[in-house]
């Protein structure tokens, strides 16, 4: 099933409106679909390398605003559904230190899963179950999803249909390996 709906958000790329198909795919990959939006931007900005910035700013802006669809999904969803059995089963203590936890991380949390193949969608919903900032969520996925989309824009500007195999088979774990050299230098930092 998921090879089916992987060809069929692929095949959106070939369509007179592959712009609008690609801002409604990150829009929901930000909240509940499992295909990334680097599907369609791949084979778009290789079709066309002049809009290249123009997709990866619709990926963008859409996918910041199916975030915003996911943080209200973990909002109100917890308080309707997720409190009540938590409190039944006699875990509101341990979901209210889980969120704080996450609250300490959150910025890290969000930026992660914004650049990693971490799915996003979870991070965005965890955020609004737990209540993060809301500021804080949103600039940080500016800041990831921005980097994100712009970096594989900017790969396949510059070098073409060749660095499509590096992108898909291999960026995700760069962004993994660039955030956790970033996270340890932080931890060296603040250990000297």
């Amino acid at each position: 099933m998921i090879r089916r709906l992987y060809d069929w958000t692929l095949g959106l790329a070939q369509h007179r409106h592959a712009l609008w198909a690609l801002a409604v795919v990150a829009f929901v990959e930000s909240s509940f679909f499992p295909i990334p939006p680097d599907i369609l931007m791949i084979p778009m900005i290789i079709a066309r390398p002049n809009r290249a910035w123009l997709i990866a700013g619709v990926a963008l802006v859409a996918s910041v605003l199916g975030g915003l669809l996911g943080y209200a999904i973990g909002a109100l969803a917890f308080e309707s559904l997720g409190q009540p059995i938590l409190a039944s089963l006699g875990k509101t203590d341990a979901m209210a230190e889980f969120s704080t936890r996450f609250n300490d991380l959150g910025f890290w949390a969000v930026l992660v899963a914004g650049v990693t193949p971490f799915p996003y969608k979870v991070i965005t919903i965890m955020s609004g179950w737990t209540g993060m900032p809301l500021g804080t969520f949103i600039m940080t996925s500016i800041l990831a999803r921005g980097l994100r989309f712009f970096v594989v824009a900017g790969l396949l500007w510059r070098f073409g249909a060749p660095i499509r195999d590096f992108i898909e088979r291999r960026l995700g774990l760069m962004f993994t390996l660039a955030v956790a050299l970033l996270i340890g230098g932080f931890m060296v930092v603040k250990v000297l």
